[in-house]
């Protein structure tokens, strides 16, 4: 073989050292963009458990957390023994819904539970507690809804103003923007249901609490009672509040069973 054609190829021992250098760097990127890879996928599946599978699951805990309460109060009245009211004979009387008189609870402490909202346009299993307290380590994370301090109780004249997140948590107030004029809004206590309709939807600064005044920011009469129930807008945002509004219409007592409004509009 020529000398010359021996001077020019390379040097066995000198190439696969620059064959393994080049190997070894493409290695370690490779693995770097596979961890970064594994750490997005990670990062996508958390953010997927929070925004939608975990609220499905807090959202059903939840809800069965109020049925369990509701039936608490059921079995209650059904095992409490009758009262000499109830065992003698009543004169016969004209009754309407308008002479039941409304029980009104007093101020509830902060997280204490004291009723349950139902609102079947959200579906039969809507059964969310309602707490004292709008704070949301106490009541609005682990229970669902907050009731604004010092404004109104269930039935009571003047404005009955609740709070639930549109978001995260089980989010109870999710569909808020879809309640349409009429939708029966149901409060449960002990005593029994009280019976709002909604009126109206609007949305305002976060900063404007007239909305929990006395008489709420509609064309209302004053001594009459309504419901307010508040909530972040857009969602995942906090520029905003979505406020609906609606008017009491009537209290039905335990002993004469749940309200017609209970399945009222459930398809």
């Amino acid at each position: 073989m020529p000398v010359g054609d021996a001077d020019q190829t390379p040097h066995p021992t000198r190439r696969s050292r620059r064959t393994g250098r080049r190997r070894r760097r493409v290695s370690v990127l490779g693995v770097i963009g596979e961890l970064l890879i594994t750490v997005g996928v990670l990062a996508f599946l958390y953010v997927g458990w929070q925004l939608w599978l975990g609220d499905v699951i807090q959202g059903a805990q939840k809800n069965a957390a109020g049925s369990e309460l509701s039936e608490q109060w059921a079995q209650a009245t059904q095992t409490a023994p009758p009262s000499p009211e109830a065992s003698a004979t009543p004169e016969p009387t004209a009754t309407t819904e308008a002479d039941v008189p409304i029980p009104v609870l007093g101020q509830p402490d902060d997280a204490q539970e004291f009723a349950v909202m139902h609102v079947p346009r959200w579906g039969p299993d809507y059964s969310v507690k309602i707490a004292g307290g709008v704070s949301r380590a106490r009541t609005l994370d682990p229970i669902g809804i907050g009731h604004y301090p010092n404004t109104q109780m269930p039935g009571e004249s003047g404005n009955f103003a609740v709070a639930g997140h549109r978001t995260t948590y089980g989010k109870p107030f999710s569909d808020i923007e879809t309640l349409r004029i009429g939708d029966a809004i149901v409060v449960e206590t002990e005593a029994g249901w009280y019976t709002y309709r909604f009126r109206t939807l609007e949305y305002v600064h976060p900063t404007e609490t007239s909305v929990l005044g006395a008489v709420p920011q509609m064309d209302v009469a004053a001594g009459d009672a309504y419901i307010t129930m508040t909530s972040c807008s857009p969602r995942w945002s906090m520029t905003e509040r979505i406020v609906a509004y609606g008017v009491f219409e009537s209290f039905t007592p335990r002993a004469d069973g749940p309200p017609a409004s209970l399945t009222e509009g459930i398809a």
